[in-house]
């Protein structure tokens, strides 16, 4: 958003303080020795305010460059106990958490641009909704395979998707960890890097569409301050996914920011050895039950309507609604009087949760 110069103003005002120091006092002439000459460091003006002409749609930031229109990269990511830490996630705009099978959580974190983020991984298989979640974002979505279901949602979305298991991309785009291999399994060791994803989309993908159709955008509001007005104590958020998993949310005020954790421990980014940090907690709750006649135990989860959920940011919270109008719509959230939400400038978790998932405040 353009700010408003406060110079002309000021100038305006200096030439008025000139002007009334040169008036004679009477028809014989000013007294030269009564008159004093205001020189331009006399006066101090108020610095000029910096000019924001750019910002990431995903967390409100100032941006050098136009960035905006450009299609974000959404990148499907283990989070299994054994397979951590993850690569790259302290950098995400936003990370979306939603249980898989077994009580297992995986991520979908997704970055407007992702240069200079390093490697990325490991690099783990879809799920439908996880597809409804990047196709919302009209992102390029980056995977290892996925369900069946996913690859039906990932057609029937029209989805931008890169595989590193059904794709032509293994020797390219992807690689395999030789450590992972040893202590995490074969299928938790594939990894990315921003520098293959930009060459892979420079290259051979440079004819797929890579910014936004005309018209599209993403409705999210953000302000220097997101603190919640009115909003209750949330110095803690702990969200409850499952018997394996709980996140946990603790507000640090020297950083403005909420410090990740989970497995009891610092949610860590293994590019740079520092716990995740994240500007606003949100939870969206909805209904997840298991696929009847499933083998595997897959789940599904109702993205597509509206329901309830909590929002925190600045150690405060308050109830949400959230809203998805189509599987490939953007996710949206509203205030309890129906106002949009507006989130802090900064980057974003989403916890998608059970209707009878246990959320708590401290």
């Amino acid at each position: 958003m353009l700010k408003r110069h406060v110079l002309p103003c000021a100038l305006a005002l200096l030439l008025g303080l000139l002007c009334a120091c040169g008036t004679p006092a009477d028809s014989s002439g000013p007294d030269q020795s009564a008159v004093s000459v205001i020189g331009p460091g006399d006066i101090s003006l108020p610095p000029d305010e910096p000019v924001v002409l750019y910002t990431n749609p995903l967390t409100g930031e100032a941006t050098e460059e136009d960035i905006s229109q450009n299609r974000p990269v959404a990148i499907m990511l283990n989070n299994l106990k054994k397979a951590l830490p993850q690569h790259g996630v302290a950098d995400a705009d936003m990370i979306y958490e939603v249980c898989a099978e077994g009580g297992i959580t995986r991520m979908m974190a997704v970055f407007q641009s992702p240069d200079g983020v390093g490697n990325l991984g490991s690099v783990r298989s879809s799920r439908p909704y996880y597809v409804e979640l990047a196709a919302g974002l009209d992102a390029i979505y980056i995977h290892a395979g996925g369900s069946d279901g996913a690859y039906q949602a990932i057609k029937d979305c029209g989805v931008f998707n890169i595989d590193g298991v059904n794709g032509p991309y293994g020797g390219t785009m992807f690689w395999r960890d030789a450590q992972r291999r040893k202590t995490a399994g074969f299928e938790h060791s594939l990894f990315t890097s921003d520098t293959r994803i930009s060459d892979l989309l420079g290259g051979k993908l440079a004819s797929k569409r890579q910014v936004h159709n005309e018209g599209y955008s993403l409705p999210l509001t953000f302000a220097d301050d997101g603190t919640p007005a009115a909003g209750q104590t949330a110095n803690t958020v702990k969200v409850k996914f499952s018997h394996n998993k709980t996140g946990v949310f603790t507000y640090d005020a020297e950083q403005n920011a909420y410090l990740v954790s989970q497995h009891n421990a610092p949610y860590v980014d293994g590019n740079t050895s520092q716990q995740v940090a994240v500007t606003n907690v949100l939870v969206v709750m909805t209904d997840i039950h298991v696929i009847p006649k499933d083998k595997e135990g897959r789940l599904d989860v109702d993205l597509v309507g509206s329901g309830s959920g909590w929002f925190a940011c600045g150690g405060k919270y308050v109830p949400i609604t959230w809203s998805k109008a189509s599987p490939t719509a953007p996710l949206t959230y509203s205030t309890a009087d129906g106002q949009p939400l507006t989130l802090g400038v900064g980057s974003s978790y989403i916890n998608i949760v059970d209707v009878d998932d246990p959320v708590t405040f401290g």
